[in-house]
């Protein structure tokens, strides 16, 4: 929508481990603007600026200026989203600081690298990021609801298309349409069995005295929680695994469940606290492993289906519904893509691994099995094959018509967000330096705002 909105928060989080290293001089700090009850500081700018620099991003002769622009836009949803109590749940905020260190650790090498680097571990860096990501979530969060109600018809699409100049027209980057066969290796009986032993061993020991949270953070096998003693925060209906939430919505406070089966494993619970439609338990949650036997099968009856299918004994879309795993099975196996519900992949939106394998597959070919992680983070393996490649291209109406609608309804929540901001800051109250004051932002800021002194 706006000119770096989308890239600055692809990479806020760089931003603040760039601040939280403070290898380099240091700046002394200001306030640069307010908003409601959000500051921002002369070191926001900066490092934002430097960490976007070192990304590729190049800005203008007026770089401060550009990103205090969208800094202010998103402080002011920030400061409507608690204003209108906009929740946004621990496991939400923890998921996406989980994604994103894992992307950090890539980058750098390890765990270790990335420790070293910063002198923080990584639990105190996840302290320091938490209360960015629940700000940049409640952020998003309050601009989907500003334009939930935005659609546009096929007629407001083909009007906005037909608008456009031949020079302005858009040009579709190369995409990939897949299709998938997913076979999850079979967990052995045994090892169902002795994971429940083992479950049960824990639960007799809690019962007779022992302390649930240094079990959860001895035993656990989800880390997040065990390093708070097994506890999740508190979560509303509707939130966590059906038949987790089922039973935890049924416990006292200081009881401990029997074991409960979800798609993650296997679990105890103890309810911390109840407070009306939400709760707060802790857990120990145990996985029984996939053996090698198991695992060599899956990948076996893979290479079988992928010889019938180069034999021509069936097709793709036959065999997908008939051995596949995944829930596309049904429509022939066809990957959607996740980021645009869609089934076209751009190549940064193909998850790495599996990008270097079908970088090298002609249009109609299969791969041989490959390595992946379930939704549920379990081991897995498929065969991929490539349906179509799609050359970059000047878009057209008839072949990509999903592209441009989604411009056309991009450009349409553009219009209802302007309209709202316009509404709001009349409302709210927003202070910005004088020395920033002559800034050339994209919104009227500074007709409505108060002076902030040097």
């Amino acid at each position: 929508m706006r000119k770096i909105k989308s890239i600055i928060s692809a990479v806020i989080l760089f931003a603040a481990i760039y601040q939280a290293a403070a290898q380099e001089k240091v700046i002394i700090d200001q306030v640069v603007a307010v908003v409601g009850n959000s500051a921002i500081l002369k070191s926001d700018l900066y490092n934002q600026q430097r960490q976007l620099e070192s990304q590729g991003i190049t800005f203008g002769p007026n770089a401060q200026c550009e990103l205090l622009d969208e800094m202010l836009y998103q402080k002011l949803l920030f400061n409507q989203a608690v204003i209108d109590s906009i929740e946004v749940s621990e496991m939400q905020v923890e998921q996406i600081l989980e994604r994103r260190l894992r992307f950090f650790i890539q980058q750098i090498g390890s765990r270790e690298q990335l420790e070293a680097y910063y002198g923080k571990t990584i639990d105190e860096l996840k302290d320091e990021f938490r209360p960015l990501i629940r700000e940049q979530e409640l952020s998003q969060m309050m601009e989907s609801e500003i334009t939930r109600n935005v659609r546009v018809t096929p007629s407001e699409v083909r009007r906005f298309f037909n608008s456009l100049p031949q020079d302005s027209i858009p040009t579709v980057e190369s995409e990939t349409e897949m299709a998938q066969i997913v076979i999850k290796p079979q967990v052995e009986p045994d090892e169902i069995a002795e994971t429940k032993r083992r479950l049960n061993e824990l639960r007799e020991r809690i019962l007779q005295g022992e302390s649930f949270n240094t079990l959860a953070i001895l035993y656990s096998e989800d880390p997040e929680s065990a390093r708070r003693g097994g506890e999740l925060g508190f979560y509303g209906r509707g939130e966590l695994f059906p038949e987790f939430e089922a039973t935890a919505f049924g416990l006292r406070p200081g009881e401990v469940s029997e074991i409960i089966e979800t798609q993650a494993g296997f679990h105890i619970m103890q309810m911390i606290e109840r407070r009306g439609e939400q709760i707060n338990v802790r857990h120990i949650l145990m996985q029984p492993k996939i053996s090698p036997l198991q695992l060599s099968k899956a990948r076996s009856k893979l290479d079988s289906i992928r010889n019938l299918l180069v034999n021509e004994e069936m097709t793709f879309a036959e065999a997908a519904l008939k051995f596949s795993d995944d829930p596309g099975k049904v429509n022939g196996g066809a990957m959607i893509n996740p980021y645009t519900n869609t089934t076209r992949f751009r190549n940064d939106e193909i998850d790495q691994n599996l990008f270097f394998v079908v970088d090298r597959l002609e249009e109609g070919e299969i791969s041989r099995p490959v390595p992946m992680m379930t939704e549920e983070g379990k081991q897995a393996f498929r065969i991929v094959k490539i349906t179509r490649r799609i050359d970059a291209h000047l878009a057209t109406l008839e072949g990509d018509y999903d592209f441009i609608q989604q411009i056309a309804l991009n450009e349409k929540k553009m219009e209802a967000v302007q309209a709202w901001i316009k509404r709001r800051i009349g409302n709210t109250f927003i202070s910005i330096n004088e020395k920033y004051m002559d800034c050339n932002f994209s919104i009227e800021w500074t007709d409505r705002v108060a002076r902030a002194s040097n």
